[in-house]
């Protein structure tokens, strides 16, 4: 049995060997996992990163559990819990373009937390200086307004 150590590092790099182990082609699994065959073997050679849901679609294809993927390519943590990624990636009430939507804010809301928490030396690290988290809410709104 491989340790965590003899495993490979890129989720790539482990499609691939759960691939070669089962036997079957690059263009079987793509077919398999309804994705084209070149992006899996951009998958494959690091040269893409696949949503979580591209990855549910690769474990089924390969018979391994979908949390163990996940967690192969960092969308769950060590105790298997599940990150906001996952979460919105295998939410069935979202179409394929919310899910992507919502996955791309997300990124840029960490990044730009990670840039602010970054530069400020006594700040909130929590949330930029300029975010809705710092700034107060208004006493009333238009449509209270227009209720009295």
């Amino acid at each position: 049995m491989a340790t965590p150590k003899d495993l490979p590092q890129d989720i790539g790099e482990f499609i691939r060997d759960l691939r070669q182990t089962a036997k079957i082609s690059l263009r079987q699994l793509a077919d398999k996992a309804g994705v084209s065959n070149p992006y899996l073997s951009q998958i494959e050679r690091g040269l893409r990163k696949p949503s979580a849901e591209v990855l549910q679609q690769i474990a089924s294809a390969l018979r391994v559990s979908t949390p163990a993927m996940y967690l192969r390519a960092g969308l769950l943590d060590s105790e298997g819990q599940q990150g906001v990624l996952a979460a919105i990636a295998v939410d069935p009430d979202l179409t394929i373009g919310q899910k992507q939507s919502l996955s791309q804010i997300y990124e840029t809301f960490r990044n730009e937390n990670r840039r602010a928490a970054g530069s400020s030396e006594d700040g909130d690290a929590d949330a930029p200086a300029n975010s809705p988290a710092r700034e107060a809410a208004p006493e009333t709104t238009p449509i209270a307004e227009e209720n009295k």
